[in-house]
């Protein structure tokens, strides 16, 4: 997190591979592994540290703040201490004309303290507004607790390597320099006063990994601990040692950080996770760390930085987002994200089984400006009204339906949403449904998702709408519900106004078990009850059915979404008995298998025929019918024809290939790589350029990459029936998405 633009590529790689990673979508929290009563510096013991307990997964929301010697420029974004240095930067041009080369005026002035070129004095040194400053922590506790954080804390160390405690192990600090304050501690304080868990954040590893690279060699000592420009293995040991004193100094609930944690030592790494779940335990508490890099990812929150999944994902996530798209930290013109961008981005979020850190950008002297409280204030009057439906949620079978696509990875935008967008959640007890409504739909509402050949709703009690005030509702009348969605008559205006409108669904008992669109739901009671996750296309393990909080035999009964196909095994790695499902199997004992799975295989059932469709053309894929081999795939609009039907089959290696019912020829790369290249179609020869990926993106969309050229199959936009389907880079963009429709 906290990167400017230039540095956005950095993660791209670990965040994709971190996506492809998570194995199912978790659908109950399921039961923790118990936790060692003494941890050692090895992955095998820190692996078992649990990573989400309770407490946060059920507190949501949490805040935090880029702030220091860094937003005394006001320029730029918080990474001005490296840009200056860079010579042509915007902010290396800025700083020559404001204070002069940074050869004569270096990056630590601003610590402690000099003239700019006007004369004017220039350093971080907030006030205490009991000393007569702009500054007061208690203060933004309470805006805080305001805007519905759960959480919250600052950055204790950014990349520049100022630490905002009074440590023994570094003299860059803001007790011994700066302010003369133990900021650390004042905010610990300030926080933990509200009622609020601690969060620190610290964004070291970077400090002597990089983010210096363009300053000068030092010759002082001390300047090359600031500088990050000290021999491997001190600053190795440097980054333990600040990580330590903030340990012992603050007990944090959340220790937060930043990316390139990979670059730091392993055993230090290891040394750090030991020493914090060890010191929690004597504490009597049950702690988070996250990471963007560097960890097994097992015992520690996986963090995306300016996103998220684009659908409900497990294990359990974290986003940390800022109400800025321009910068971290306080800046001269700095622009906003709207309310409805941030608090529907929020809920999306929440639906997905992540919680989310919203940065803020307090200016040098202490003062939280007002455009970003209103931000806040408007996300805690969602909360502070409709809370039930956030707080202590779990996500449910499906993260929601509506035209607005969120997150897909780090570095996507948040969107407001549409009156036609829905995002679920559910209370603990699996009794209470709550649909979020992005905005208000008018006198009536159908939710897609609640159609008849999907769920059996004959345990519904009541709709209710929540009211304007937390625990008040608004009764409605009894809804209707066939194949096409649940039917809803809502007030003929909106009785209040809010930035999204809550539905509680209650039931009479666990809420019924949803049919998936694509994949697989597995429980582990009989007749689709008790602990469910979803599946996707793809090999599970039983590590990965234990991540979805299923753990090894305990299947009971099965949904596969029509047209899929569930493959279990009585032993690990697919190995011993298997049984073959196509079908809904409500009770596995029916079939001698119950409680017997241990891994499993979600595939297309190769006896099918699809319709492939395209998410922005909406055509279907075409072969053109009897045509030659080599002919080029084109698009069609669906009527039924055999040309628009496909078998994806299995073939070695998690690849499929696709073969069309009218001339029985498959989808084939031709081996060309650049983008814009036609997609064709030949008899099965068995070669790469005919085999496929199909690569689950969230809700029933899938991406169809070829094993030659490495592009997948693309759409080309709003195009034309019989337009040519061609081959491009995978993106961003829903021309690059397909959905299967199973006939």
């Amino acid at each position: 997190m906290s990167r400017s633009i230039d540095r956005r590529r950095f993660l791209a790689s670990a965040t994709c591979v971190a996506a492809a990673a998570v194995a199912a979508e978790v659908l109950s929290a399921g039961t923790a592994q118990a936790a060692p009563s003494t941890y050692t510096p090895d992955w095998n013991s820190v692996d078992q540290h649990p990573p989400a307990p309770e407490w946060f997964q059920d507190a949501k929301f949490g805040i935090y703040f880029h702030w220091g010697a860094f937003s005394v420029p006001a320029y730029g974004n918080e990474w001005y201490p490296r840009n200056m240095y860079e010579e042509g930067n915007n902010a290396n041009q800025h700083h020559i004309a404001t204070y002069g080369p940074p050869s004569a005026w270096p990056y630590h002035n601003f610590i402690d303290g000099a003239r700019d070129s006007a004369g004017n004095t220039v350093k971080f040194a907030p006030k205490l507004k009991s000393a007569g400053g702009k500054f007061d922590p208690d203060e933004w506790a309470q805006l805080f607790v305001d805007a519905g954080a759960r959480f919250a804390g600052p950055v204790a160390e950014h990349h520049d390597g100022f630490s905002m405690w009074d440590s023994q192990v570094n003299e860059w600090n803001s007790v011994k320099k700066g302010p003369g304050l133990d900021l650390l501690k004042l905010f610990s304080t300030a926080i933990r006063a509200k009622g609020l868990k601690l969060l620190v954040a610290m964004h070291h590893a970077y400090n002597f990994t990089g983010f210096y690279e363009h300053v000068p060699a030092q010759a002082d000592p001390s300047l090359k601990k600031l500088y990050g420009q000290l021999d491997p293995t001190a600053a190795n040991q440097l980054w333990f040692d600040k990580l330590k004193e903030v340990v012992d100094r603050a007990r944090p609930d959340i220790l937060w950080q930043d990316f390139n944690l990979d670059a730091v030592d392993e055993q230090q790494r290891l040394n750090f996770l030991a020493y914090y779940y060890n010191q929690a335990g004597s504490w009597g508490r049950e702690v988070v760390t996250t990471y963007k890099d560097g960890m097994n990812g097992k015992g520690e929150v996986f963090d995306y930085e300016r996103g998220g999944p684009a659908d409900l994902t497990s294990p359990y996530w974290l986003t940390d987002d800022s109400i800025s798209s321009s910068s971290w930290c306080y800046t001269q013109g700095i622009g906003y994200y709207s309310v409805h961008q941030m608090l529907h981005s929020f809920i999306d979020r929440v639906s997905k089984n992540g919680n989310m850190l919203l940065n803020i950008a307090p200016m040098a002297d202490g003062t939280i400006p007002q455009a970003q409280k209103d931000i806040l204030l408007g996300i805690g009057d969602h909360l502070k009204r409709f809370g039930e439906s956030i707080y202590a949620t779990r996500a449910w079978t499906v993260y929601g339906e509506g035209p607005t696509k969120m997150g897909g990875g780090s570095f996507t935008t948040p969107h407001a949403g549409t009156p036609q967008d829905i995002r679920f959640t559910r209370n603990k007890a699996a009794d209470v449904l709550y649909a979020t409504v992005l905005g208000w739909p008018g006198s009536s509402l159908t939710i897609k998702t609640l159609g008849s050949d999907r769920i059996n709703l004959s345990s519904l009690t009541s709709v209710k709408l929540l009211g304007t005030t937390a625990g008040s509702y608004i009764d409605l009348p009894a809804p209707t519900q066939n194949s096409s969605g649940l039917s809803l008559t809502l007030p003929s205006s909106a009785p209040y106004r809010a930035g999204a409108y809550v539905l509680k669904l209650a039931f009479s008992g666990t809420i019924p078990g949803l049919r998936p669109l694509a994949g697989a739901v597995a429980f582990t009671d009989v007749d689709y009850t008790g602990t469910a996750a979803v599946f996707t296309v793809g090999d599970h393990t039983a590590a990965d059915l234990t991540a979805a909080g299923l753990g090894t035999r305990t299947l009971s009964s099965l949904r596969p979404a029509p047209g899929y196909q569930v493959i279990g095994y009585s032993g690990d790695d697919f190995t011993g008995t298997s049984w073959t499902f196509d079908a809904d199997n409500p009770d596995l004992r029916n079939t001698g298998n119950n409680d017997r799975i241990t891994s499993l295989r979600v595939r297309f059932d190769p006896a099918r025929y699809f319709r492939i469709t395209n998410a922005t053309s909406g055509l279907a894929l075409d072969s053109g019918g009897d045509v030659a081999s080599g002919s080029n795939l084109k698009q069609w609009t669906w009527d039924g024809s055999p040309n628009l039907q496909w078998r994806a089959e299995a073939v070695a290696g998690g690849y499929y290939r696709l073969v069309n019912r009218t001339n029985g020829m498959v989808a084939d790369g031709w081996g060309a790589t650049d983008n814009g290249s036609a997609a064709r179609q030949a008899p099965w020869n068995g070669g790469p350029n005919q085999q496929w990926t199909i690569t689950h993106r969230g809700g029933d969309r899938y991406s169809l990459a070829n094993r030659t050229t490495g592009l997948v199959l693309d759409g080309g936009g709003d195009v034309d029936s019989g337009s040519v389907t061609k081959q491009w880079t995978y993106g961003s963009s829903t021309n690059l998405l397909w959905t299967f429709t199973a006939q």
